[in-house]
């Protein structure tokens, strides 16, 4: 039987992977860029370039030849389809390793830099000293926490809080019981000056408008004309503080106890308020931000009444804090705007790189049951061949899903809160241990 005419005459397949592979690298460093995809470990451009990469991509070529047959039966594939595999291998254990590094540092890095990415991932801005930051071992900070306690420290008025506390006064009326202290407020915007002191007020920058912005009255208290009460005696000391059951407003000495540093601290809290409130003889209520006072003041002389509020002026809480204390609503708010970006190649270990071949050797399989499955039969003289390609793409998807599950279990059993559990149960487990050890008995 003649063959047919080909043209080019040829008896071949031209698509056949060669026993090895090539490392020529053009005069910059580059390797061939047109075989991979992406080019990120072989560009010099880019910031993930690494020769080393080159290297281990051309050994890939000589191990899927032996593993797959090649030197038994043709394989119609071509070096570029292994280096595109190795290639893909490797930034898919990029993208592994880096969803685990998530688990770990995202509690700790909400709100803090984060940065912009080229189209290959490649971080390209950052205030961070140096890339490779899911290489790094981050600081234990309770980011989500933190946030939580400053709107808890916000609403209970105590250190931590970014929303500002600020102090109104108001004099009292004679016969006057109930007073608007939104209109108070106003008043005193709109005359800068604050009554009881007559200072300039601290919150007229903060202020819009009387009817807009919503106010949220924090405390009401009475200030003292005259500073007249004492709270340490003639013999007070550190340690030494009045009994607070016998000592009143002009009390002399009477009788002492030696008490603990913080009971100092609980009494001096319970006696400010007592000159706050109780020693003013006054009571009130509040509603939709009208105060009433109990009794009726009747007064001869000025006396002024102090409240201290918030401002509620609609910001979006999707804005940052203005002033100077400053939210992360800006910084890293989930695993998107980590700043992790592809991993250097070279900081992957025999580990990483022993699962970076199999992957893609599994890849090139796939790649390869593709083609043969575009011939499910070829005719020869007499008889066809029957190609394997539908059991090689079977084969190979399933190593894929085998190699990924291996690879992401492994990884959760080592998060940072695994790896206590196991120092815990370990601990635990020597201490048993030594608890069977005899005691010896020192005889000097």
């Amino acid at each position: 039987m003649a063959y047919p005419s080909y043209s080019p005459p040829s008896r071949t397949n031209v698509s056949i992977l060669t026993s090895t592979g090539s490392t020529i690298t053009t005069g910059n460093g580059a390797g061939n860029v047109a075989l991979y995809p992406f080019g990120i470990y072989v560009d010099p451009a880019s910031p993930r370039y690494d020769a080393n990469f080159i290297s281990g991509a051309s050994d890939q070529v000589s191990f899927v030849y032996k593993k797959l047959g090649g030197d038994v039966l043709d394989l119609e594939i071509t070096p570029g389809n292994v280096y595109a595999a190795y290639e893909e291998a490797t930034l898919e254990y990029s993208y592994i390793m880096n969803l685990h590094q998530s688990k770990n540092a995202l509690p700790s890095l909400l709100g803090k830099t984060t940065g912009s990415f080229d189209e290959d991932g490649n971080l390209l801005e950052s205030s961070l000293s140096s890339a490779s930051i899911n290489l790094r071992y981050p600081r234990f900070e309770v980011g989500y926490a933190r946030q939580v306690a400053v709107g808890l420290a916000n609403e209970a008025g105590v250190a931590g809080g970014t929303t500002p506390h600020y102090n109104a006064s108001f004099a009292l009326s004679n016969n006057v019981q109930d007073y608007d202290l939104q209109q108070i407020i106003a008043n005193n915007v709109a005359n800068n000056l604050e009554p009881a002191t007559n200072a300039t007020v601290a919150y007229s920058s903060s202020y819009v408008s009387a009817s807009s912005s919503r106010i949220t009255i924090r405390r009401v208290y009475y200030k003292s004309p005259a500073a007249v009460w004492r709270f340490y005696g003639y013999y007070g000391g550190l340690n030494v503080v009045g009994n607070l059951n016998y000592y009143g407003q002009f009390a002399d000495d009477t009788t002492f106890e030696i008490i603990p540093a913080w009971q100092n601290k609980l009494q001096a809290m319970a006696y400010e308020d007592h000159i706050y409130t109780r020693l003013s003889h006054y009571s009130y209520e509040i509603f939709n931000n009208k105060l009433r006072i109990f009794p009726t003041p009747e007064t001869s002389i000025t006396k002024y009444m102090w409240f201290e509020f918030t401002f509620d002026d609609g910001t979006d809480p999707w804005l940052p804090v203005s002033g100077s204390q400053k939210g992360s609503e800006q910084g890293v708010s989930n695993m998107n705007t980590l700043p992790f970006d592809n991993i250097p190649y070279s900081s992957i270990n025999a580990i990483g790189k022993q699962w970076i071949r199999r992957y893609a050797l599994a890849l090139v399989k796939e790649t390869l049951g593709l083609i043969r499955s575009k011939f499910g039969t070829i005719p020869i003289p007499g008889d066809s061949v029957q190609l394997n390609g539908s059991d090689l793409i079977s084969s190979a998807r399933e190593e894929q899903e085998k190699l990924k599950e291996e690879l992401k279990t492994t990884l959760d059993e080592l998060t940072y809160a695994k790896l206590a559990e196991t120092n815990a149960t370990l601990m635990d487990s020597v201490t048993k241990v030594q608890e069977k050890i005899p005691l010896l008995i020192y005889q000097g």
